[in-house]
């Protein structure tokens, strides 16, 4: 089905619901009872990181080992950067390897789950068809069939590209087509739109810029000076600077910026909030548009799970290679002239597990590699000192038939409420978007996002993790169907289960100096490094045997980024 017959389709399903929704008496005051709604908290085993965490902080000693195991390589972590080293292991032919995972799951913040047997993003859900700057995830979708060559020409299968229509709005009591606000926006408004999109086609012409971003790093050996300038401020400064000051388009940009860093304009720096558009295809003013660049500009790559179906291929020969252990938290890691120690806690057999191995890969986030690499680099704290980590909330919400809407656009993939966004409110996906069978009343899961890392100056993350921590789920719960039931009334009654998901550190938040601060670790060898700048093919930040992967490198959490990082890592510690 192409993307105009889905249209078609949908907007005759709406009709026919409307139609069909038409009262033949008074209606009723709809119901907010929440009596029949179960769920709770899940994954996100809090309990086990904190537990160690506080151990170690109180100076009380470990237990010995109950066991010791040695292998060639040891990952610590089990998230995209994790999974994508271990595969580059594969490929390299190393097959003496362990992979340690907090979670009873790999996957990271790309992890998926499911409601009453329908599958939902726990986390990510979509990955922008990667450019010509990411040919490594461009052959991993190739490996997994979502990218084959046509005629030619590389072309990625209908089935995994996001089915027409993408996103609507919610914005004066209606929906409306598209995210960016346009309708019965004043002249002034529509200008400076077109402003914004010359200062981001600008920049892009000053200095190129890259996903992932080392590839920038490494050809300009650091950061490139425009963008040392920009990664010095704000975005916000950045905007004043510019005198773009429109309410639209700054609710715009600030959706932008927790959609991908998880904090808004205020937070995170001009490089970053130029990054969220320069690297892919620019930014989109309103007026004609060439139909192939719309086309581009929209393609991305989502099923049901989000992005958990790339980590479950990604898991899946892991696991079946016996190197995967979940259920470990790693508690130290030393590095030592023969090779690397690594102790774990194994909460199945609640024990202390040792492991040995020639090299490690610490595909941790770096705050937490701080807290357990023995005799940690000075490179490490400095990354830590960069960087601070959005909180989110992800929240699952399983309704037993489709939900009425207010006037306006028909039901989108991504769907967002412009007046909660100040409240770091990203809206909602529909798990069943990619259904061929639009015409069937079947349940479907509505996934939820709320992005915590502050969009008011005055906000911090921190304060916001501990919220987090205390709300209840009955509080979760309530704030998220009243927020939906404004533009569902009849959500309390559709809704059946609710299963929320909180990530304490969800994501980097590049704030400003942090791209500075990591470009020039990403081509800085400590003595003793086992390869050179010279002839590294892409810079891995490493010591004669620890190897660091992870997002946190490039200073935001992108599928793009995390995928790269992991892949050059394991090549380092297989060679």
């Amino acid at each position: 089905m192409t993307a105009m017959q889905r249209r078609t389709v949908l907007k005759s399903a709406a009709a026919l619901a409307a139609s069909a929704a038409l009262p033949s008496c008074k209606p009723q005051a709809p119901s907010t009872s929440t009596a029949h709604i179960t769920g709770g908290f899940i994954g996100q085993s809090w309990d086990r990181g904190h537990a160690m965490r506080d151990r170690l902080r109180q100076g009380l000693p470990l237990p010995a080992p109950s066991r010791t195991h040695r292998v060639q390589v040891l990952i610590a972590g089990g998230g995209i950067a994790a999974l994508s080293a271990a595969r580059a292991l594969r490929h390299a032919g190393v097959g003496d390897v362990a992979l340690l995972e907090l979670e009873d799951t790999a996957g990271g913040n790309s992890r998926g789950g499911s409601i009453d047997g329908l599958r939902c993003p726990l986390g990510a859900h979509y990955l922008p068809v990667p450019g010509d700057d990411a040919p490594e995830v461009q052959n991993l979708l190739e490996e997994l069939g979502v990218r084959e060559r046509v005629a030619g020409r590389w072309q990625y299968r209908d089935e995994y590209l996001c089915f027409s229509p993408q996103e609507r709005l919610f914005i004066h009591g209606e929906w409306v087509e598209g995210l960016l606000p346009t309708h019965e926006v004043p002249a002034s408004t529509l200008a400076q739109y077109q402003r914004f999109a010359q200062l981001v086609a600008s920049a892009m012409q000053a200095q190129r810029f890259t996903m992932p971003v080392a590839r920038s790093w490494q050809k300009n050996q650091g950061l490139a000076p425009a963008h040392q300038a920009l990664d010095a401020i704000t975005f916000d400064a950045w905007l004043a600077q510019h005198q773009l000051d429109d309410a639209h388009l700054r609710w715009y940009l600030d959706y932008a910026c927790l959609d991908d860093f998880g904090a808004g304009c205020r937070h995170v720096s001009a490089w970053a909030g130029l990054h969220y558009f320069a690297s892919r295809h620019g930014f989109q003013a309103p007026g004609p548009a060439d139909a192939a660049t719309e086309e581009q500009h929209d393609a991305v790559l989502t099923w049901p799970q989000g992005n958990g179906w790339l980590a479950e291929q990604l898991a899946a020969p892991t696991a079946q290679a016996g190197w995967l252990h979940t259920g470990h938290t790693v508690l130290r890691i030393a590095e030592e002239p023969g090779g690397v120690t690594i102790d774990s806690y194994n909460s199945a057999t609640h024990s202390i597990e040792r492991w040995q191995a020639a090299h490690c890969i610490v595909a941790l986030p770096t705050f937490i590699a701080a807290r357990v690499v023995q005799n940690a680099p000075d490179f490490l704290h400095a990354a830590v000192q960069a960087l601070d980590w959005a909180p989110w909330l992800v929240t699952n919400i399983h309704i037993r038939e489709p939900l009425a809407d207010r006037p306006g656009a028909e039901l989108a993939w991504d769907n967002v409420l412009y007046d909660d966004v100040a409240r770091g409110g990203l809206g909602y996906v529909n798990a069943g978007h990619q259904r061929l069978n639009a015409l069937q009343p079947l349940p479907t899961v509505l996934t939820c996002y709320r992005a915590l890392g502050g969009v008011a100056a005055a906000d911090t993350p921190r304060a916001a993790r501990q919220q987090l921590l205390d709300a209840p789920w009955e509080s979760v719960r309530d704030q998220t169907l009243a927020t939906l039931a404004r533009a569902h009334a009849d959500i309390y009654e559709k809704a059946t289960r609710i299963d929320v998901m909180r990530y304490g550190h969800a994501m980097a938040i590049p704030k400003p100096g942090a791209q500075t601060v990591l470009s020039q670790i990403g081509h800085w060898r400590p003595t003793g490094a086992r390869h050179s700048l010279s002839n590294a093919k892409y810079p891995t930040p490493s010591t004669a045997r620890l190897h660091f992967a992870h997002s946190d490198w490039s200073g935001y959490s992108v599928f793009e980024e995390a995928f790269t990082r992991g892949w050059y890592a394991g090549l380092a510690a297989g060679l």
